[in-house]
């Protein structure tokens, strides 16, 4: 039997998820434990016709930087999905949070299941809500692996668990989007590893023809003259899990030039050193501080933090994040946001 069929006579009266709600450090877990995408309620409304679209409210748990919204949850060991709602895309699935769903693009940055545990769900619950078959992105060494993983979970369920798969080495490009271009650049982490740049692409008229007449480019255009340059502008990097090194690194220059920075920073005080840090493969916020002339972005979001830290002890202690860019003279970078509390669970804007 189909997953689609089981769901409609199994959960005949079910409400579906919410794809963008919910919020809570539970993510995309029902209040009886379940996972949202199987649980029903008996009070629940009856389910929709299943080519009907889930709904999207607007989410509980999102902040806005640089003019883009964003949304998740990141605890390091337990889960990580940061979501760009309005690019239709997120970097790492974690267990599936229910706003993941909808996004039409993943990017998966290694393979421990802190970051892919969820991958199948996420499949099979667009499946379910029958939106198109998702662009994955993964690492070209896992592609093998990630293909294996489906074809058990297809015998498993009886699904077919369609999505388009993409591997990717590290300094590979590939336009997924009209305007939109992505390239895997090298992270260093305990396992293999690799993060993405996204970039905006834009055609921008060349400097020769700047100042004609409308009707004269319409000419030149049709007559097979190319009018334009590519302009391709860093927007978005999204390391996943790595150690410092990946700002050593002379090929990553987009990556600390792009206008968002999303980081890892597992460590945030003198509890555990750096050397503790490097040694799993992790990155420490004194790191970041002390080499934060390397870093060219407008905004750098910190993810990742240690379930040990909890919220309040993170924020109570933002005077321990000045002192550290005044220590190293760059203030500019480590001003921490009002609002970045509601990104969900851990997360820090600078």
């Amino acid at each position: 039997m189909m997953y689609e069929e089981k769901v409609k006579q199994d959960r005949a009266a079910a409400k579906p998820p919410d794809p963008l709600g919910g919020g809570g450090g539970g993510g995309g877990m029902a209040k009886n434990g379940e996972s949202t995408a199987e649980a029903a309620s008996s009070t629940s409304p009856p389910l929709p016709p299943a080519s009907a679209p889930p709904s999207r409210p607007k989410a509980k748990h999102r902040i806005e930087i640089e003019g883009y919204p964003i949304e998740g949850v990141s605890i390091g060991g337990q889960e990580t999905c940061v979501i760009f709602p309005t690019l239709s895309l997120a970097f790492d699935i974690g267990r599936c949070p229910q706003r993941a769903v909808s996004q039409e693009f993943l990017f998966i940055s290694h393979g421990h299941l802190d970051h892919i545990g969820g991958l199948p769900m996420y499949v099979a619950t667009r499946g379910l809500f029958r939106l198109r078959p998702p662009t994955i992105f993964v690492p070209a060494f896992l592609q093998d692996l990630v293909e294996r993983l489906f074809e058990v979970h297809r015998a498993i369920d009886q699904s077919e668990l369609k999505h388009n798969l993409v591997p990717l080495e590290v300094g590979e490009e590939y336009e997924f989007r009209r305007d939109l271009k992505v390239r895997a650049f090298r992270t260093y982490h305990a396992i293999p590893s690799q993060g993405y740049v996204i970039y905006s692409v834009k055609q921008k008229l060349k400097q020769e023809f700047v100042g004609l007449l409308g009707s004269e480019i319409k000419r030149l255009k049709l007559s097979g003259v190319e009018i334009t340059n590519t302009v391709s502008t860093p927007e978005i990097a999204f390391t996943g899990d790595t150690t410092s090194d990946f700002m050593l690194d002379p090929d990553n220059a987009d990556v600390l030039g792009a206008k968002i920075l999303v980081v890892e920073s597992t460590f945030l005080d003198d509890s555990i050193s750096v050397e503790h840090a490097r040694e799993y493969g992790h990155t420490h916020l004194s790191e970041i501080a002390s080499q934060s002339d390397k870093l060219g972005n407008k905004a750098i979001l910190l993810i990742h933090f240690s379930a040990r830290y909890t919220t309040e002890s993170t924020f109570l202690d933002e005077s321990h994040l000045i002192e550290h860019a005044r220590e190293y003279g760059h203030t500019h970078l480590f001003e921490v946001a009002r609002q970045s509390d509601k990104f969900e669970n851990k997360a820090i804007l600078l």
